[in-house]
Protein backbone atom coordinates (compact mmCIF):
# COMPACT_ATOMS: atom_id res chain seq x y z
CA UNK A 1 0.00 0.00 0.00
CA UNK A 2 0.87 3.60 -0.87
CA UNK A 3 1.47 4.64 2.45
CA UNK A 4 2.70 8.18 1.67
CA UNK A 5 -0.70 8.81 0.37
CA UNK A 6 -1.74 8.11 4.23
CA UNK A 7 1.23 10.12 5.46
CA UNK A 8 1.99 13.45 4.22
CA UNK A 9 0.98 16.47 5.78
CA UNK A 10 0.19 17.88 2.60
CA UNK A 11 -2.61 16.00 2.30
CA UNK A 12 -4.33 15.77 5.60
CA UNK A 13 -6.78 18.14 6.36
CA UNK A 14 -5.79 20.16 8.98
CA UNK A 15 -7.86 19.59 12.35
CA UNK A 16 -9.25 23.26 12.81
CA UNK A 17 -10.61 22.71 8.82
CA UNK A 18 -12.66 19.52 10.05
CA UNK A 19 -14.02 20.69 12.71
CA UNK A 20 -14.46 24.55 12.30
CA UNK A 21 -18.10 25.68 11.84
CA UNK A 22 -18.69 27.45 8.63
CA UNK A 23 -19.21 31.24 9.62
CA UNK A 24 -20.44 33.66 7.44
CA UNK A 25 -17.29 35.17 6.18
CA UNK A 26 -16.79 31.61 4.82
CA UNK A 27 -20.39 31.64 3.16
CA UNK A 28 -19.56 35.10 1.86
CA UNK A 29 -16.45 33.96 0.36
CA UNK A 30 -17.28 30.84 -1.83
CA UNK A 31 -20.06 32.69 -2.96
CA UNK A 32 -17.65 35.28 -4.51
CA UNK A 33 -15.11 32.27 -5.48
CA UNK A 34 -18.43 30.72 -7.46
CA UNK A 35 -18.82 34.05 -9.23
CA UNK A 36 -15.33 34.55 -9.94
CA UNK A 37 -14.95 30.86 -11.75
CA UNK A 38 -17.76 31.44 -14.05
CA UNK A 39 -16.23 35.05 -14.40
CA UNK A 40 -12.62 33.97 -15.47
CA UNK A 41 -14.69 30.94 -17.17
CA UNK A 42 -16.93 33.17 -19.53
CA UNK A 43 -13.88 36.00 -20.19
CA UNK A 44 -10.26 34.37 -19.18
CA UNK A 45 -8.35 35.10 -16.33
CA UNK A 46 -6.62 38.11 -18.15
CA UNK A 47 -9.63 39.61 -19.51
CA UNK A 48 -12.14 39.61 -16.68
CA UNK A 49 -11.68 42.77 -14.68
CA UNK A 50 -11.96 43.38 -10.65
CA UNK A 51 -15.65 45.27 -11.57
CA UNK A 52 -16.70 42.42 -13.89
CA UNK A 53 -15.61 40.21 -10.69
CA UNK A 54 -17.70 42.74 -8.38
CA UNK A 55 -20.65 43.07 -10.97
CA UNK A 56 -21.03 39.29 -11.14
CA UNK A 57 -21.09 38.70 -7.34
CA UNK A 58 -23.07 41.51 -6.22
CA UNK A 59 -19.86 42.60 -4.45
CA UNK A 60 -19.28 46.41 -4.32
CA UNK A 61 -15.47 46.93 -5.34
CA UNK A 62 -14.40 47.95 -1.58
CA UNK A 63 -16.37 44.81 -0.74
CA UNK A 64 -13.66 42.81 -2.88
CA UNK A 65 -10.97 44.17 -1.97
CA UNK A 66 -11.77 43.49 2.02
CA UNK A 67 -11.94 39.49 0.50
CA UNK A 68 -9.31 39.62 -1.78
CA UNK A 69 -6.26 42.50 -2.39
CA UNK A 70 -6.15 41.10 -5.98
CA UNK A 71 -7.15 39.23 -9.20
CA UNK A 72 -4.44 36.81 -8.51
CA UNK A 73 -5.96 35.93 -5.32
CA UNK A 74 -9.19 35.35 -6.31
CA UNK A 75 -7.57 32.82 -8.95
CA UNK A 76 -5.06 31.28 -6.23
CA UNK A 77 -7.98 30.74 -3.93
CA UNK A 78 -9.63 28.88 -6.98
CA UNK A 79 -7.02 26.46 -7.95
CA UNK A 80 -6.02 25.95 -4.14
CA UNK A 81 -9.61 25.00 -3.40
CA UNK A 82 -10.34 22.47 -6.29
CA UNK A 83 -6.49 20.75 -6.43
CA UNK A 84 -6.83 20.48 -2.25
CA UNK A 85 -10.44 19.45 -2.77
CA UNK A 86 -9.76 16.52 -5.10
CA UNK A 87 -6.37 15.02 -3.27
CA UNK A 88 -8.42 15.25 -0.13
CA UNK A 89 -11.31 13.36 -1.53
CA UNK A 90 -8.73 11.04 -2.66
CA UNK A 91 -7.02 10.28 0.30
CA UNK A 92 -10.08 9.04 2.15
CA UNK A 93 -11.50 6.85 -1.11
CA UNK A 94 -7.51 5.15 -0.96
CA UNK A 95 -7.51 4.29 2.90
CA UNK A 96 -10.55 1.61 2.74
CA UNK A 97 -8.28 -0.05 -0.47
CA UNK A 98 -5.61 -2.22 -0.47
CA UNK A 99 -5.50 -3.93 -4.23
CA UNK A 100 -3.79 -2.02 -6.36
CA UNK A 101 -6.03 -2.10 -9.35
CA UNK A 102 -9.05 -0.98 -7.34
CA UNK A 103 -6.78 2.11 -6.37
CA UNK A 104 -6.38 3.55 -9.45
CA UNK A 105 -9.75 2.75 -10.66
CA UNK A 106 -10.51 5.03 -7.34
CA UNK A 107 -8.32 7.34 -8.73
CA UNK A 108 -9.68 7.29 -11.89
CA UNK A 109 -13.56 8.01 -10.91
CA UNK A 110 -12.38 10.71 -7.98
CA UNK A 111 -10.22 12.70 -10.62
CA UNK A 112 -13.61 12.68 -13.15
CA UNK A 113 -16.09 13.21 -10.38
CA UNK A 114 -14.75 16.01 -9.93
CA UNK A 115 -13.83 17.40 -13.09
CA UNK A 116 -17.61 16.80 -14.39
CA UNK A 117 -19.35 18.11 -11.35
CA UNK A 118 -16.96 21.56 -11.63
CA UNK A 119 -16.60 22.05 -15.19
CA UNK A 120 -16.16 25.63 -15.20
CA UNK A 121 -13.76 25.22 -12.11
CA UNK A 122 -11.63 23.22 -14.10
CA UNK A 123 -11.94 24.84 -17.62
CA UNK A 124 -10.31 27.70 -15.71
CA UNK A 125 -7.39 25.60 -14.16
CA UNK A 126 -6.67 24.01 -17.33
CA UNK A 127 -6.69 27.32 -19.61
CA UNK A 128 -4.82 29.38 -16.65
CA UNK A 129 -2.30 27.18 -15.78
CA UNK A 130 0.55 29.47 -15.82
CA UNK A 131 -1.23 32.36 -14.91
CA UNK A 132 -0.32 32.44 -11.07
CA UNK A 133 3.18 33.66 -10.46
CA UNK A 134 5.62 34.06 -7.32
CA UNK A 135 4.45 32.25 -4.20
CA UNK A 136 1.24 31.42 -4.84
CA UNK A 137 1.81 29.93 -8.49
CA UNK A 138 4.68 27.69 -6.20
CA UNK A 139 2.23 26.55 -4.05
CA UNK A 140 -0.13 25.42 -6.07
CA UNK A 141 2.80 23.50 -8.44
CA UNK A 142 3.26 21.93 -4.90
CA UNK A 143 -0.12 20.78 -4.56
CA UNK A 144 -0.14 19.23 -8.37
CA UNK A 145 3.08 17.66 -7.51
CA UNK A 146 2.03 16.11 -4.96
CA UNK A 147 -1.17 14.61 -6.68
CA UNK A 148 0.96 13.32 -9.43
CA UNK A 149 3.57 11.56 -7.03
CA UNK A 150 0.17 9.50 -5.58
CA UNK A 151 -0.14 8.43 -9.24
CA UNK A 152 3.17 7.39 -9.61
CA UNK A 153 2.81 5.84 -6.52
CA UNK A 154 0.09 3.61 -7.43
CA UNK A 155 1.52 2.50 -10.53
CA UNK A 156 4.67 1.23 -8.58
CA UNK A 157 2.29 -0.89 -6.44
CA UNK A 158 0.53 -2.13 -9.71
CA UNK A 159 3.80 -3.06 -11.44
CA UNK A 160 4.87 -4.92 -8.29
CA UNK A 161 2.07 -7.28 -7.79
CA UNK A 162 1.38 -8.27 -11.17
CA UNK A 163 5.16 -8.31 -12.12
CA UNK A 164 4.38 -5.63 -15.01
CA UNK A 165 6.94 -3.50 -16.82
CA UNK A 166 6.35 -0.24 -17.85
CA UNK A 167 7.54 3.26 -17.35
CA UNK A 168 5.22 4.71 -14.05
CA UNK A 169 5.92 8.06 -15.33
CA UNK A 170 4.74 7.40 -18.86
CA UNK A 171 1.77 5.91 -17.90
CA UNK A 172 0.89 8.88 -15.37
CA UNK A 173 1.14 11.37 -17.93
CA UNK A 174 -0.77 9.27 -20.54
CA UNK A 175 -3.48 8.63 -18.29
CA UNK A 176 -3.80 12.11 -17.17
CA UNK A 177 -4.24 13.31 -20.82
CA UNK A 178 -7.11 11.16 -21.05
CA UNK A 179 -8.62 12.51 -18.23
CA UNK A 180 -8.02 16.63 -17.73
CA UNK A 181 -9.77 16.91 -21.52
CA UNK A 182 -13.07 16.19 -20.74
CA UNK A 183 -14.56 19.50 -20.21
CA UNK A 184 -13.93 19.27 -23.90
CA UNK A 185 -15.89 16.94 -25.45
CA UNK A 186 -18.16 15.60 -22.43
CA UNK A 187 -21.92 15.44 -23.63
CA UNK A 188 -23.85 14.74 -20.14
CA UNK A 189 -27.08 14.01 -22.81
CA UNK A 190 -25.54 11.24 -24.73
CA UNK A 191 -22.34 10.22 -22.52
CA UNK A 192 -21.98 8.37 -19.67
CA UNK A 193 -21.55 9.53 -16.02
CA UNK A 194 -18.66 10.06 -14.23
CA UNK A 195 -19.08 6.54 -12.71
CA UNK A 196 -19.34 4.55 -15.93
CA UNK A 197 -16.97 6.82 -17.76
CA UNK A 198 -14.28 6.18 -15.21
CA UNK A 199 -15.03 2.03 -15.40
CA UNK A 200 -14.47 2.28 -19.26
CA UNK A 201 -11.27 4.83 -19.17
CA UNK A 202 -9.79 2.36 -16.52
CA UNK A 203 -10.43 -0.64 -18.02
CA UNK A 204 -8.76 0.91 -21.54
CA UNK A 205 -5.76 2.34 -19.55
CA UNK A 206 -5.35 -1.14 -17.35
CA UNK A 207 -5.84 -2.94 -20.32
CA UNK A 208 -2.95 -0.75 -22.26
CA UNK A 209 -0.31 -1.45 -19.48
CA UNK A 210 -0.68 -4.85 -19.04
CA UNK A 211 -0.33 -5.60 -22.83
CA UNK A 212 2.43 -3.50 -23.41
CA UNK A 213 4.15 -5.54 -20.40
CA UNK A 214 3.65 -8.76 -21.50
CA UNK A 215 4.11 -7.96 -25.33
CA UNK A 216 7.61 -7.04 -23.84
CA UNK A 217 7.99 -9.87 -21.68
CA UNK A 218 7.10 -12.10 -24.62
CA UNK A 219 9.76 -10.43 -26.45
CA UNK A 220 12.51 -11.19 -24.10
CA UNK A 221 11.91 -14.73 -23.84
CA UNK A 222 11.92 -14.88 -27.76
CA UNK A 223 15.07 -13.77 -28.03
CA UNK A 224 16.50 -15.78 -24.97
Amino acid sequence: MATSVRTNPMLAAPPQAQTAPETRFDRRLAKILSHATDVFCEKGYEGASMRDLSRASGTSLSGLYYYFDSKEKLLYLIQKHTFSTIVASLRQRLEKLDEPEQRIRVFIQNHLEYFLNNQKAMKVLSHEDEALKNGYGAEIAGIKREYYRICVSLMEELKRAQGLQFSSRIAVLSLFGMMNWIYTWHNARVDADASELSRQMADIFLNGVRGKSRKHASAGRSRT
